[in-house]
């Protein structure tokens, strides 16, 4: 996720950096103040301005300090976000792919040409595609550290994320939900190909290949 290869991973990455950033400044703030508090003497004060000064550094770190973190989080993070999903526009200016999870495998299909395959997506190099995602049993969460954030797959529900890959390459995606024993297993690449290749691509795999393995299979681990 630190090496960004899309736009995406890109919106993850500035997001990751400003809490890292700002818990590092956080954390610095209070070992200083511990710092300062270990090593002053405290002076002679009334029990009345004792109880007021408690009651400034309860309200100022227990109200003001949690509030104005969050409050600048939901700022950025909700915009990132909503720029991870897919935007608006006419059908079928996006390629849509539905992607279901299984315990422990990913069946990929593709419903304009009818490609199916397991644990294996294909993509253009620079633009985006739309992964319509679910899942057949419990919880699982799709992510390619590479060019997205995380997304739910609910059984019953179908969520979609947008990815875009801005090079070309092979791209590690996970199941970043524990589903189950075989959970570690439950792994995916995701292909990015030039365009002129792409297409040779899915004409070449619509002609007969890409199918899914048995039914008899889909509760095995990878080997």
């Amino acid at each position: 996720m630190l090496e960004p290869g899309g736009p995406s991973a890109g919106e993850a990455l500035l997001l990751w950096w400003g809490m890292f950033t700002g818990a590092t400044l956080v954390l610095l703030a209070v070992t200083g103040l511990w710092l300062w508090a270990s090593t002053r003497r405290a002076p002679a004060v009334s029990e009345r301005q004792a109880k007021r000064i408690g009651q400034r550094w309860l309200v100022g770190g227990g109200l003001v300090l949690p509030f104005a973190a969050i409050g600048t989080l939901l700022v950025f993070g909700i915009p990132a976000g909503q720029r991870m999903m897919p935007g608006p526009g006419a059908p079928g200016e996006v390629m849509r792919i539905e992607v279901t999870g299984h315990q422990w495998w990913w069946d990929v299909f593709y419903p304009d040409s009818g490609i199916r395959l397991r644990d294996q997506i294909h993509i253009p190099v620079g633009e985006p595609v739309d992964i319509v995602l679910t899942s057949a049993d419990v919880v699982h969460s799709f992510w390619v550290p590479r060019l997205a954030g995380k997304l739910d797959a609910l059984p019953g529900r179908s969520h979609v994320l947008r990815l875009q890959a801005d090079e070309a390459g092979e791209f590690a995606g996970l199941c970043a939900e524990f589903c189950g024993l075989h959970h570690a297993h439950m792994q995916f690449s995701v292909t990015a190909h030039p365009a002129a290749d792409f297409i040779a691509w899915l004409d070449s795999t619509a002609r007969g290949a890409g199918e899914v393995l048995p039914a008899a299979q889909e509760g095995k681990p990878h080997d």
